[in-house]
């Protein structure tokens, strides 16, 4: 049988790194999943952003694992998503960028918990239904909303929402007053507050629509001296980290900090042209397999589990699943036989050698791979051309080791050839138990044709994440 470089890459350190970590003695943890949408990897007051400051996101980091490699799944907003549900790349789930909607063959993190006995509740942004546009409220009829990959409850949107939402509640649109992110907090929290109530323990998924354009901060969070976009748009980073602070203080005064596993990163890469560098100096942005389309914030906070420090493990939004499953002995048919994550219960307790399984990232017709400090990148899968970067001295991307370094440039693409057949494999639905993919519903809808919304276009046709969208009905804007 033919070698797959790939998966002899991915093993190759295990014995190595399997005995490094002590064990960590906290049992079942309550979990709670926290994604900035677009906040890159330099928007942190602890990587001294030039005016943004996060005091909650800096004390959750202080307090907690402070991931500084740590890397979204695909470079824009619903493929990181699929990810953290799956634990695999996004293009082996049917999400290859937005528009696509997540396979409801895939298993999911929500359904496992929901499995285990937890309470799962998902609030804000899902993007994972095929659904392009403004983020509208799920429809209850919508044969992938939240509730169809194991969410006891939702208040949902489709895509990016802004200062007062209208969300949709298991089907049933509720609007809202007051900036996105302290809404949807605070929902959650009456959710885990519930919970609690009821002595069970509960997975919650909290997924803002900040950063994500249009920027729409009130006067208090803009930052004086900035031009108007900069102004709302940093704002909006000043209130989700707000809401971060109240997160926590939720936590505490329901007295379940101590065993509440918390972890938050971004999903994808910063913003060009936001007024500061948002990728801290990386190179690239949204939409791009470069370092700073790719690599963002990362936080684990859990008291009971987790000793303060900093890391520079390479770690991925498709390390969150295997991690979960690891650490409350779910079963391992929780998720499915190929995943490309791997569990960080070892992290947790304490550092480890090199990472054993290579990052993938295949997206557009690009792939990427990173192997603990070397990446490498082909622009166009097909065409023969590689580019090999060492992330440790030359963190802008920019000299070409691929000549310079034939031994590892070898064997890397090698590994990358064998994922981008193996994501072949995947879309074509070989990692199925039926063999193949059963499509449930249209790709690449936008949601002011669906029939459902049609009574609402003129209402909601003022508000601003709409005005320059309901336009389009009528065939008046062009596309982006």
């Amino acid at each position: 049988m033919k070698k797959n470089p790939y998966l002899q890459l991915s093993v190759a350190l295990i014995i190595s790194c399997s005995l490094c970590a002590r064990p960590i003695r906290a049992a079942r943890p309550n979990v709670i999943l926290v994604m900035a949408d677009d906040q890159g990897w330099g928007q942190t007051g602890y990587y001294h952003h030039p005016i943004l400051k996060t005091p909650n996101l800096d004390a959750m980091a202080a307090n907690g694992l402070r991931f500084d490699r740590f890397y979204a799944a695909g470079p824009v907003c619903s493929p990181t998503r699929a990810s953290v549900l799956t634990g695999r790349t996004h293009d082996r789930t049917g999400v290859r960028a937005h528009g696509y909607a997540l396979h409801r063959q895939e298993r999911t993190m929500a359904r496992a918990m929901q499995k285990a006995g937890y309470a799962t509740g998902h609030f804000g942004k899902w993007h994972l239904n095929g659904i392009r546009g403004p983020g509208v409220p799920v429809l209850a009829s919508d044969p992938h909303h939240p509730g169809h990959f194991g969410f006891d409850h939702w208040l949902t949107v489709t895509n990016f929402f802004d200062m007062n939402p209208v969300l949709s509640r298991m089907g049933k649109f509720e609007e809202f007053q007051g900036d996105s992110s302290e809404v949807i907090v605070g929902e959650a929290l009456k959710f885990i507050e519930q919970t609690r109530n009821e002595t069970r323990p509960f997975f919650a998924v909290i997924w803002y629509g900040s950063p994500h354009s249009p920027w729409v901060a009130s006067e208090e969070d803009q930052i004086e001296g900035e031009s108007t976009k900069s102004a709302h748009h940093h704002g909006e980073l000043v209130a989700m980290d707000r809401s971060i602070g109240t997160l926590r203080r939720g936590l505490r005064r329901l007295g379940l900090d101590q065993n509440t596993l918390v972890w938050f990163c971004s999903d994808n890469g910063g913003l060009a042209g936001v007024g500061h560098d948002s990728v801290g100096g990386l190179r690239g942005n949204k939409g791009t397999l470069w370092e700073g389309g790719l690599r963002v914030p990362g936080i684990i906070e859990w008291p009971a589990g987790i000793k303060p420090r900093v890391t520079s493990f390479p770690a991925s939004t498709m390390d969150i699943f295997p991690t979960i499953v690891d650490l409350l002995g779910l079963p391992r048919d929780s998720m499915l036989d190929l995943v490309d994550g791997m569990s960080l219960k070892p992290l947790l307790a304490g550092e480890l050698g090199p990472r054993t399984k290579p990052l993938p990232f295949h997206y557009q017709g690009k792939a990427a791979l990173i192997d603990n400090d070397l990446k490498i990148v082909t622009e166009k899968i097909g065409s023969g051309k590689y580019l090999l970067f060492d992330l440790l001295t030359d963190k802008t991307e920019s000299k070409d080791l691929f000549v310079e370094r034939p031994a590892d440039a070898q064997r890397l693409r090698a590994a990358l050839d064998a994922m981008i057949a193996s994501v072949a494999q995947s879309r074509a639905g070989a990692d199925y138990p039926e063999g193949k993919v059963t499509r449930e519903g249209p790709h690449g809808r936008f949601w002011y044709a669906i029939p459902e919304y049609q009574p609402y276009l003129k209402e909601w046709a003022a508000r601003p994440e709409y005005k320059n969208w309901v336009n389009r009905k009528s065939g008046n804007r062009k596309k982006k």
